[in-house]
């Protein structure tokens, strides 16, 4: 029988099974893909105030990023990451150890689950949000950290206090246990979920946005969650419309 391609990235994947298993790998394998998929953002927030065709896709023009602003940014990431995340993956490994199966999933299960994974994710963050903007006790307390920043860019992605950090963690780790994903799907949604909070926060709106590839408005994506940031009362969920549209929440500009 022929080989799937899946099959063969994940027999791949599992000749790696040791480090897979280790308590250091869910924090490595964050902070490894955080960053990864800032690096191309922070490169543009560098070149953007001296060439004018970067400039152009920029959401807020006038504003700029600081190297202050990017450490600042970096160093809490790695403070939450090392402080909160890494314990927590301690616990894990020791409690609940990670066992992989053999059979890879197929394409079709994979884009499923991602698609699952992903709808819950927003519902759940939705709520999150919503009640944190609702609840003044919840902003101030809680989630005004990350609205330091009213001109986003890549790395304030992850510029939040440890409840933010813990709680959002907790339902993108949570979400594929309750839908019973495969291991490679929870990989897969883990580097999805990262990629697509990156973009939201990126401040471009460049012509291979995620937004622009959705139809009808169905995806906010960075333009949308910029607003958010500039106007703080609309525009709750993270990546798509509908919630917002439910609610009466949806702001474009």
């Amino acid at each position: 029988m022929k080989m799937s391609g899946l099959q063969y990235i994940w027999d791949s994947i599992l000749q790696y099974e040791a480090v897979l298993r280790s308590p250091y790998f869910p924090v490595f394998f964050s902070i490894t893909v955080y960053l990864s998929f800032c690096l191309p953002f922070v490169v543009l927030d560098a070149l953007s105030s001296r060439v004018a065709w970067i400039r152009r896709y920029k959401l807020q023009q006038k504003t700029s990023v600081s190297w202050r602003m990017i450490w600042s940014c970096l160093a809490l990431s790695l403070y939450n990451h090392v402080m909160y995340i890494f314990p927590l993956s301690v616990l894990h490994w020791y409690w609940r150890p990670v066992s992989y199966t053999v059979t890879a999933p197929g394409l079709l299960r994979v884009i499923w689950d991602l698609f699952a994974c992903l709808l819950l994710f927003d519902f759940q963050y939705f709520v999150w949000h919503l009640l944190h903007h609702k609840v003044p006790w919840l902003y101030r307390t809680f989630h005004k950290v990350h609205h330091k920043y009213t001109s986003t860019f890549a790395l304030a992605t992850e510029y939040s206090g440890a409840w933010e950090t813990l709680s959002l963690g907790f339902f993108a780790a949570v979400n594929p246990m309750l839908l019973g994903v495969h291991p490679m799907t929870e990989m897969l949604f883990h580097m999805l979920n990262m990629w697509l909070s990156v973009e939201d926060h990126c401040g471009y709106d460049l012509p291979w946005a995620t937004h622009r590839l959705v139809p009808f408005g169905l995806y906010g994506g960075a333009p949308h969650h910029d607003v958010h940031h500039q106007k703080f009362k609309s525009n709750y969920a993270p990546y798509f419309t509908h919630w917002d549209k439910l609610f009466g929440t949806l702001h474009s500009e």
